[in-house]
């Protein structure tokens, strides 16, 4: 079996999380959606469990901070060409997100952008060439 990983985050607003993540790529499995929670796929081993911040607080006693003020994770999702990052960003924007909380990366062999979900949890969206970066660039050959 394909080892997989399952986000969990706390929403506000479920729909509006549902629209955004499908917006930038996810499908909503609804075997797993029930009112509380919604599962989201972004391919056979990543998926994205967005739960109301009732149903998150079934999972654990710790607080849940406000996303947009506090980080507690980064999360990354690989795109096949500086293009379909950029584009992936874009579509953030329309569906409600925010563009580029953290700076723009262009190291020639890699290029990320990030965009923050309605609830402000950051996801960066990369591109790399790894044989480029297998290989070094005078950038980071004398690194």
């Amino acid at each position: 079996m394909t080892q997989m990983i399952f986000v969990n985050l706390p929403v506000r607003n479920l729909d509006r999380s549902i629209a955004f993540y499908e917006a930038i790529g996810a499908v909503k499995d609804s075997r797993f959606c029930d009112g509380t929670a919604a599962m989201m796929r972004f391919s056979e081993a990543i998926n994205v469990m967005l739960l109301t911040h009732a149903r998150f607080a079934d999972f654990t006693d710790r607080t849940i901070v406000d996303a947009t003020t506090h980080a507690q994770v980064l999360n990354c999702l690989s795109r096949e060409s500086r293009a379909d990052v950029d584009a992936t960003v874009d579509r953030a924007g329309k569906a409600g997100g925010r563009i580029d909380p953290g700076p723009k990366q262009d190291l020639g062999f890699m290029y990320g952008r990030s965009c923050a979900d309605p609830d402000g949890h950051i996801w960066e969206l990369a591109w790399m060439d790894v044989e480029a970066a297998l290989q070094g660039t005078p950038d980071t050959a004398d690194a």
